[in-house]
């Protein structure tokens, strides 16, 4: 079967004909191109096993060994992402981008299905290529030399925790005392692979505008966060057996849908490091 990558829609690409536990050089380019066109890539009737999962990874740069997240076992370069049946919570509900908070952020995430709720379970990416490039002129303009402040602190560390969620979340998430890491990233980027300009903010991680008084900065967050959820910038993917998504952190916002109460949902996930972003020219 030749190799095809055919556009998602909105946000993303599928890409056909490559079987992830044994990709070329030649594949690892045309991934790495559409990560940088595309923002995702997805896969359909993989059978990756964790060995391939972290050797495809490796061929795009470090392992990000996850501090929050509890690792598969025998595996600790693979993060485990979990719902048990009796577990209300879901872990990234809210629209975010992996790792923003870095100095350093990743480049994106590998994420496998490893078992699946019978229905629901969805993951919406957001393209934020075309979220910049929806922008009016006048936004446009003001963003252009801002720069915006990300932090872990209040997602991951003690002070986001209730009793009730520390609870629903235990054994998924912990160690709430490496939750230190705060960055400053222009709110434009040059996209590393494409130079495509890419609009750098989420409302998980993102706390202020630099260059702006705090009602302002936060006024001008909420504006762009409203623009970028907009359905004509998303795409809905359906999670089936032997699925794959590779995301560029750089290039999208995604949330996990939390629609399968009373049934189990297991996800790997293994996160690559990135380098440090530059803004837009």
């Amino acid at each position: 079967m030749s190799v095809e990558v055919v556009s998602a829609g909105n946000a993303g690409a599928i890409i056909q004909g490559i079987d992830l536990n044994q990709t070329s050089d030649e594949d690892i380019d045309l991934i790495k191109n559409a990560l940088g066109q595309y923002g995702v890539a997805f896969f359909r009737e993989q059978s990756i096993t964790p060995e391939g999962h972290i050797r495809l990874a490796e061929k795009f740069g470090k392992i990000n060994i996850n501090r929050f997240f509890q690792a598969v076992d025998e595996y600790p370069q693979i993060a485990q992402v979990l719902k048990e049946p009796t577990q209300e919570k879901n872990i990234g509900e809210q629209w975010h981008t992996d790792h923003s908070y870095d100095q350093i952020p990743a480049l994106g995430s590998i994420l496998v299905a490893r078992e699946l709720p019978k229905n629901g379970g969805d993951t919406i990416f957001i393209n934020m290529f075309s979220a910049w490039e929806t922008l009016d002129t006048d936004t446009k303009q003001l963003i252009s030399n801002l720069t915006a402040t990300h932090s872990s602190r209040h997602v991951f560390g003690a002070q986001a925790y209730t009793q009730d969620t520390s609870s629903d979340l235990a054994g998924r998430l912990s160690n709430t005392s490496a939750a230190t890491q705060d960055s400053v990233h222009p709110l434009v980027i040059s996209h590393p692979f494409s130079a495509r300009p890419a609009l750098y903010v989420n409302p998980q991680f993102t706390t202020k505008v630099n260059e702006l008084d705090e009602t302002e900065g936060q006024q001008l967050l909420e504006r762009l966060y409203q623009h970028c959820q907009n359905e004509a910038l998303m795409h809905r993917f359906e999670w089936q057996e032997g699925s794959v998504a590779f995301w560029d952190n750089r290039a999208t916002w995604h949330r996990a849908l939390n629609d399968y109460a009373g049934e189990r949902r297991l996800m790997h996930r293994i996160t690559v490091e990135g380098c440090e972003l530059t803004a837009a020219a």
